[in-house]
């Protein structure tokens, strides 16, 4: 873009208000009466500058801070939305396609088919996240950029539009100018203002690095937004829930199938119910403490995919509550249980007419099999199994879980008499022949029991970069809020010393400090252009009134 020269021989970049070397304001500003726009120091921003192209336009757009506010209030009403109802997460591994319409009527299907049911893991949400960090970014290079361009070129001596237009001035006449100035060196010193001196003008600084403040505040947030979507990539978050059964062996969710562990032993302790009952004797009995008594194993990584047989012991602990066991960031907690979970159902197949049973099949209800052979030819088919069953809308059976909560079969019966096979539909407490009455039929005869562990595994590497971003918003908090970028020129004009202040916030003080370091001298205090020109336009419309 063109650029524009100032008199005072520095180039600035076209959109320019103030000249960056010597303040000098520019284009018809130079006729004006009115205060100066010190915003950004008056310099041309990108966004303001560059408007021809479609990467312009986008700047430009997202550089809005109206934008960036529009987008935190969409990301704050997704959010609300996300907490009428249960997260998929929280339902226990119910299928949401049901979950929601059986707990929470029309509400929860209409909820479920818009999928908020997932809304923080949804494309759209981490869009929305993007976008947020995007305009953080946009917004923030758009500004600090030209600022600190022109706060590095600014010349000690200022233009005399400069000078007049800002909101603190006062022009004196002294007798010994020299002095005076060394007088105001002294005081400003003592108050630990930074100056600079060029051809007997003065400019005294302090607290620059507060302008940086909001920048600092948005690096953080960036930091932070980037940690909250790293979550959402494999390896970096994970929070599941696994169960384990005594005895058994699961492979760790989210670990590749490297990582497994073991419930040797799941205990049970119960509060004396003696005690329990002098205390409170309507008092249920209260759990004093539940525990796993856990092995964790990391499978040999010369042994193909899938294959666990090889495994290596690297961590043995009893988790208990509040007492994980922890290794290379993972983190196992205690967080359920479930006492005598079904884990067997024994049957036998059965003739009806003289009651004489054949052979006995032994149904392991977390891995049933295909087939079952009997003895003198007997066999029995799983054509369907329903761990947690159900009748769905449709009156058909479903499953809600893969639990064995309620677990019923559908088993076709092969016999010598009845080669091509009779069907029964066959759980606790129930016996259904849904094609017509059948010869033979399959008989519950025992049921073997498991504990159940409840197993949380976390793991999270995102929490560094979480907390750094959170320190460095802070950091950037406090820098903008409790300091102030003040300046103050005195610089000879005219015959007389002129004086000028800015500061981006808390002119009070910015006066109270120009008036204690011109005490004692003949300067006069400065007057702040604002107060006055609204005291003059109160007189204006009494006299007016009048």
């Amino acid at each position: 873009m063109k650029e524009v020269k100032c008199e005072c021989g520095h180039s600035n970049p076209q959109g320019t208000i103030i000249c960056e070397s010597c303040g000098k304001p520019l284009e018809d500003q130079n006729q004006s009466k009115n205060l100066l726009n010190m915003r950004y120091e008056g310099v041309a921003r990108r966004s303001q500058t560059y408007k021809s192209t479609i990467i312009d336009k986008i700047w430009m757009f997202f550089s809005s801070v109206k934008v960036g506010i529009w987008i935190i209030v969409l990301i704050l009403v997704a959010s609300i939305f996300g907490t009428i109802f249960p997260q998929e997460f929280y339902i226990g591994g119910a299928n949401p396609a049901t979950f929601y319409k059986e707990e929470y009527g029309a509400l929860g299907e209409i909820y479920y088919q818009l999928g908020f049911h997932d809304l923080y893991g949804s494309w759209w949400y981490m869009l929305l996240l993007a976008s947020l960090g995007i305009s953080l970014i946009i917004a923030s290079l758009d500004r600090v950029v030209p600022l600190h361009r022109a706060l590095k070129n600014q010349r000690t001596k200022r233009h005399e539009n400069f000078m007049k237009r800002q909101r603190v001035f006062s022009s004196s006449t002294v007798e010994d100018e020299e002095e005076v100035l060394k007088h105001v060196k002294e005081k400003l010193k003592a108050k630990r203002y930074q100056i600079r001196e060029e051809e007997g003008h003065l400019v005294a600084e302090k607290g620059r690095f507060s302008r940086w403040g909001p920048y600092v505040n948005h690096l953080g947030l960036i930091i932070f937004l980037i940690g909250c979507m790293l979550r959402y990539f494999p390896g970096f978050y994970l929070d599941e829930h696994v169960w384990v059964r005594e005895g058994e062996v699961q492979v760790v969710p989210g670990s590749n199938q490297e990582l497994f562990l073991e419930n040797e032993q799941f205990l049970l302790e119960i509060y004396d119910q003696e005690e329990e009952a002098d205390e409170a004797p309507m008092q249920a009995p209260r759990v004093k403490n539940y525990q796993t008594n856990a092995v964790l194993y990391q499978a040999n990584p010369d042994s193909p995919v899938g294959v666990v047989d090889d495994l290596q012991e690297v961590e043995r602990h009893d988790i208990r509550v509040n007492d994980p066991l922890e290794y290379q960031g993972y983190k196992f907690y205690q967080l359920d249980y479930k006492l005598n979970e079904l884990a067997t159902m024994s049957f036998t197949v059965e003739n009806k007419e003289s009651s004489e049973q054949f052979g006995r099949m032994d149904v392991d209800l977390n891995n049933p099999q295909d087939f079952y052979e009997l003895d003198e030819g007997y066999m029995v088919k799983v054509e369907e199994y329903f761990p947690d069953f159900y009748m769905d809308d449709n009156n058909e059976p479903a499953s809600r879980t893969r639990l064995p909560n309620n677990p019923v079969f559908v088993f076709n019966i092969t016999t010598p008499e009845t080669p091509d096979g009779e069907t029964s539909l066959v759980g606790i407490a129930q016996n259904i022949e849904p094609f017509g009455e059948n010869d033979y039929k399959v008989t519950f005869v025992d049921v073997t029991t498991n504990n159940v562990t409840g197993i949380g595994v976390r793991k999270d590497i995102t929490i560094p970069i979480l907390i750094a971003g959170g320190a460095i918003f802070m950091i950037g908090l406090v820098q903008g809020s409790y300091w102030a970028h003040r300046r103050i020129w005195f610089q000879k004009i005219k015959g007389e010393i002129w004086i000028a202040g800015h500061t981006n916030k808390n002119w009070l003080a910015l006066r109270k400090d120009i008036d204690e370091v011109i005490d004692q001298t003949d300067l006069s205090s400065p007057i702040d252009q604002v107060e006055m020109n609204e005291k003059n336009n109160e007189l204006k419309n009494q006299n007016q009134e009048g």
